[in-house]
């Protein structure tokens, strides 16, 4: 082995140890990412968000120390994977908070309220009796006769014609599946012979086949498998396709996360050697395998008996998703591969299905508007409405639909990571130990807060749905101005020696971490941008088509920041249109409803194939006049306050 070759080992606090050889001047969080280390990394490695977060328990890692990193801190060997080489053998601690975005997979609990309105929300995608009477798969018991020597038939043949003969179809129109080939021998004489054939109507050349999907000894479950490709999170949920019962949901971080935040870092990083494929195995593999396996665990089915998938994500992790070079969407003039792609199988996607499965994604209609959208219009019904209804998709990106049965215009946003906690100093996703909503005392400035987890859950750090609260409270408490620039000064307002100023949340005492949960005058800088991209989009889509604010009908919320968001707060910082309350509703994961709309219902997925292709894609960033908008309502709430009038008086 050369001499600058080093050995690197990688210690995480969940006992697991993983060692990497590297070079000599080799960046640290290179070699985590080599090594399939889980480390966040949200700023893509730029040294600006301080989440790749580790501990040099022995060896030699340099670095500067920058911001993040406190003295005291620096001192016991902490630094920042991304901004430290490595000079010789090293042993390095990663902690908690650096996994914090595949830390757990979580599974609904069905008792919960939360987890029965998620589910009411994806019933009601397919309430019509024209999608729930659909059948996907048919199950058909057929008795046949055991070879012999007279009779040595084999044993495909002798299922076809059996089959053929029961259904009064042309053998030639009935194909078998090559699992189910491969177990077929077995399955026949352990079963005696009687067996159940599952079947899959499809259309080839205006003609009805029938594929033999799979042969078993009996009835079983029939599961489908939804799946949201979320650019922060995944979430599932795992269906009996015969009854459209929901066995279990469930969700985990996307491990893409390591490679940036937001689409356009894990781009860059898809164009480099072999990028394509750490990102499409890191969703896969790494992600979308361990919760499909988590969620089977639960229902007490096999993976294997996960007959059909159906995916929405937006378009560029539907790309990397199946492996497709992805980097043109980020270069102007921004063209995908493809909007509607062919079903494809289970063997090809390395989620831990049935290799046959069929794989249906949901169609997106531009660069940044995805199936994601497609399929969250379909649940969410504005495509059947009559009034004009604004759907905003808030979660890593911005993806707005306004419109009617009659048109529906769509919009994409670079709102960035901020509503899912990226790039934010103490932002993490919405799972147990985020803060999720918070009040605070105009006078004493002390916050009371909610964390995601119950009675006893110590903060870890702030979701998107907190930080709305937090943003809002400390403007309407004075202690911001409308530029988002601290104006009081206070036990919980601490400058640093960088000179960044800071609210402290949650003194260290009271955190898992034993750290400061705070957010800085960076952050709130972070997220005025963030919530100035959604109002600008909103005001350009609408002048496009000489629309007026107040002719809004009703505004849907759907996506990652939660449903503990405060429409009061979002509308008091300028974030939402200022209208009446009422006419705001949240309604969840609208991704993950459509998903499953298309899984259970073959004439659902027609649908939001329909929906795609009558939606007209508005492109911001060409289109005049939307950075004078933008510009403006990066202040709290806007630089024109008729337009906040309900909210100001």
């Amino acid at each position: 082995m050369a001499a600058d070759r080093l050995t690197v080992r990688f210690k995480l606090e969940d006992g697991r140890e993983i060692l990497e050889f590297a070079s000599a001047g080799e960046n640290a969080l290179a070699v985590a990412r080599c090594a399939n280390v889980p480390l966040d990394a949200p700023c893509a490695g730029n040294g600006t968000c301080g989440k790749c977060r580790i501990f040099v328990e022995a060896g030699a890692v340099f670095g500067e120390r920058g911001k993040h990193i406190s003295a005291r801190d620096w001192q016991e060997g902490y630094r920042l994977a991304c901004q430290s080489e490595l000079s010789g053998d090293a042993t390095i601690l990663v902690p908690e908070s650096a996994l914090a975005y595949q830390n757990q997979i979580r599974v609904a609990d069905f008792s919960s309220e939360t987890a029965q309105n998620s589910f009411a929300v994806m019933k009601r995608a397919v309430m019509s009796e024209k999608y729930r009477s659909e059948e996907i798969f048919a199950e058909v018991a057929v008795a046949l006769d055991p070879p012999t020597l007279d009779d040595p038939k084999a044993d495909r043949e002798r299922l076809v014609d059996a089959l053929s003969l029961q259904l009064g179809v042309p053998a030639e129109n009935i194909r078998i599946s090559m699992p189910a080939l491969r177990k077929l021998p077995a399955v026949l004489r352990e079963a005696g012979f009687s067996v159940t054939a599952l079947l899959r109507k499809e259309q080839q050349l205006k003609e009805d086949i029938y594929l033999i999907f799979d042969v078993t000894d009996g009835a079983s479950v029939q599961a489908g498998l939804a799946i949201d490709i979320g650019t922060t999170t995944v979430s599932a949920a795992l269906v009996d396709l015969k009854t459209k019962e929901i066995l279990a949901t469930g969700s985990a971080g996307n491990a893409q996360i390591r490679y940036g935040a937001d689409v356009i870092g894990r781009l860059i990083e898809s164009a480099r050697e072999d990028g394509g494929r750490r990102l499409r195995e890191a969703v896969a593999k790494e992600c979308i395998a361990p919760l499909t396996e988590k969620l089977c665990e639960s229902a007490g089915i096999s993976p294997l008996q996960i007959r059909r998938a159906a995916i929405a994500g937006n378009t560029t992790m539907i790309h990397l998703f199946i492996g497709v070079y992805a980097n043109n969407l980020r270069l102007e003039p921004y063209v995908p591969a493809f909007f509607a792609k062919p079903r494809i199988r289970g063997y090809e996607a390395d989620i831990g299905i049935h290799p046959d499965a069929e794989i249906l994604l949901a169609p997106s209609v531009g660069s940044y508007v995805g199936g994601d959208i497609t399929a969250g219009v379909f649940a969410a019904g504005i495509a059947r409405n009559d009034t004009f209804s604004l759907f905003i998709d808030l979660g890593t990106n911005g993806e707005l639909v306004f419109g009617n049965k009659d048109f529906l215009m769509a919009c994409a946003c670079s709102a960035g990571p901020a509503f899912e906690g990226g790039e934010i100093s103490c932002g993490m996703r919405a799972t147990d130990g985020a803060i999720t909503a918070c009040a605070i005392d105009a006078e004493t400035m002390a916050p009371a807060y909610l964390v995601i987890g119950g009675e006893g859950q110590r903060p870890a750090g702030i979701c998107g749905s907190g930080l709305i609260d937090i943003i809002g409270e400390l403007f309407k408490a004075g202690i911001i101005n409308a530029k988002g620039k601290f104006i009081r000064e206070g036990e919980r307002v601490r400058t640093d020696e960088w000179g960044f100023t800071r609210y402290i949340v949650v003194c260290p005492d009271d955190t898992i971490t034993g750290g400061e949960v705070y957010i800085s005058d960076a952050d709130i800088d972070n997220f005025i941008r963030a919530k100035g991209s959604i109002f600008s989009a909103v005001r350009t889509m609408l002048k496009a088509m000489d629309f007026e604010i107040d002719m809004i009908s009703e505004v849907y919320l759907a996506g990652g920041i939660g449903s503990g968001i405060d429409v009061r707060h979002a509308i008091d910082i300028g974030m939402l249109p200022d209208i009446e309350l009422e006419r705001y509703h949240y309604i969840g994961n609208t991704s993950l409803s459509g998903a499953y709309a298309m899984l259970v219902s073959d004439l659902a997925a027609e649908r939001i194939e329909e929906i795609a292709g009558g939606m007209t894609y508005l492109e911001l960033s060409t289109f005049p006049g939307y950075m004078d908008e933008f510009v403006a309502a990066c202040f709290l709430p806007h630089t024109d306050l008729t337009l906040f009038a309900r909210r100001c008086k």
